[in-house]
């Protein structure tokens, strides 16, 4: 099978490197860059030049960012070719648009790479899908800020150095804002939502990040047997469904709390199977490059062509979605009850009520955090 790379960056490099050294039933026959990026005879800055090539079946797109992905996707799909693409931005914004256009052009999309990494996670729930319900699945998502949190609780160190480390470590980017704020995990947790659901997903999610942690934060919660960890999470039952972001304090004792450095780890719930963990390397020019290409194979063998139809009538439900939540703030909270020095405990509620109070809560005190007390991270 020959394919298209659309973009040559780390990601793209990657899935070149692997299809010339693994895989010799693949061929990557054109890749598209920018007019002063061209360094090759298979380089190209024209997409029409792919677009009109017959013998091209695949495009493999990991440019990043909504526009031109968007567009760029869309013209593969009506030309008939395949599409594989890591970019959880677009398809977050996008899916149940691609994922008609693939149906009507009847050829496949593939997004495996788009949420954990090298992590089989997308294929994993939707073999889970094949016999079971899943209720409710929840993860730590996102490399950077486990790392973070890691570092700070292993070292004793403050948010801002570890972040600055990070950055020269190239774990985060220069702009972090998409990791720390919780952007990147929104986007994984609304496409795990809607493959593990089966529904175009609500994307006007509640989503906190960690800006605000600080190594107080972490001892306070340390003392209490816990510690904090971002996670995405979504339930589903009786026709209705929630999605949120934020951070969660864990057991100490948990496997979420045990994750180290820049690694992912995904839980799934479902009906009979109950309860599968995927974990490993959640980013990276490697293992993004070898989810690629293990969708590229699925498609260049036939061993699998996913199908997402979004048909199932869901309701979307926040009060699915219920915990104990800690706000460290000095602005004034309803019904709270002292947790430790300039922190208090709510009860039971939403993550998108406890997501509201955060907000007003940071009108007041721009420093505020908050985290959700759960026994069980799942469901």
């Amino acid at each position: 099978m020959k394919i298209a790379l659309l973009g040559y960056g780390t990601v793209g490099r990657g899935v070149d490197e692997i299809i010339s050294a693994r895989v010799p039933q693949v061929q990557v026959a054109r890749i598209l860059e920018l007019p002063d990026r061209l360094t090759g005879p298979r380089m190209t800055s024209s997409y029409e030049e792919i677009l009109d090539d017959e013998k091209i079946e695949l495009v493999v797109e990991c440019m990043g960012g909504v526009e031109p992905a968007r567009t760029y996707i869309m013209a593969a799909l009506a030309a008939g070719k395949h599409v594989v693409t890591s970019n959880k931005a677009v398809v977050a914004a996008h899916f149940e648009e691609f994922a008609r256009a693939a149906q009507a052009a009847g050829v496949g999309l593939y997004i495996e790479a788009s949420v954990g990494g090298g992590i089989p996670w997308i294929a994993g729930i939707e073999k889970a899908r094949r016999i079971d319900e899943v209720t409710s699945f929840s993860g730590i998502m996102n490399g950077t800020t486990n790392y973070i949190v890691d570092a700070m609780r292993r070292q004793g160190a403050e948010f801002d150095d570890v972040l600055a480390e990070a950055q020269r470590l190239g774990y985060a980017e220069r702009d972090p804002s998409a990791d720390i704020d919780g952007i990147d995990v929104a986007n994984k947790t609304i496409i795990s939502a809607s493959v593990a659901f089966d529904v175009a997903c609500e994307k006007d999610l509640p989503v906190t990040g960690i800006r605000n942690l600080t190594k107080a934060d972490l001892d306070l919660f340390a003392k209490r047997g816990r510690t904090v960890k971002l996670l995405g999470r979504g339930t589903c039952r009786d026709g209705r469904y929630a999605v949120a972001v934020e951070p969660v304090a864990v057991g100490e004792d948990s496997l979420e709390a045990c994750v180290p450095g820049n690694f992912n780890l995904v839980t799934l719930d479902a009906t009979t199977v109950g309860e599968l963990r995927f974990y490993g390397q959640g980013a990276g020019s490697l293992p993004t490059g070898n989810a690629i290409v293990q969708d590229v194979l699925d498609c260049a063998t036939g061993a699998r062509r996913p199908t997402y139809d979004f048909s199932r009538e869901l309701t979307y439900d926040p009060t699915l979605l219920r915990a104990d939540y800690v706000f460290r703030t000095t602005a004034e909270l309803d019904g709270e009850e002292p947790f430790g020095e300039g922190a208090y405990l709510v009860r039971d509620l939403t993550a998108e009520g406890a997501r509201a109070i955060l907000s007003e809560a940071l009108l007041a005190d721009p420093t505020s955090f908050m985290a959700a007390v759960m026994t069980k991270v799942t469901g």
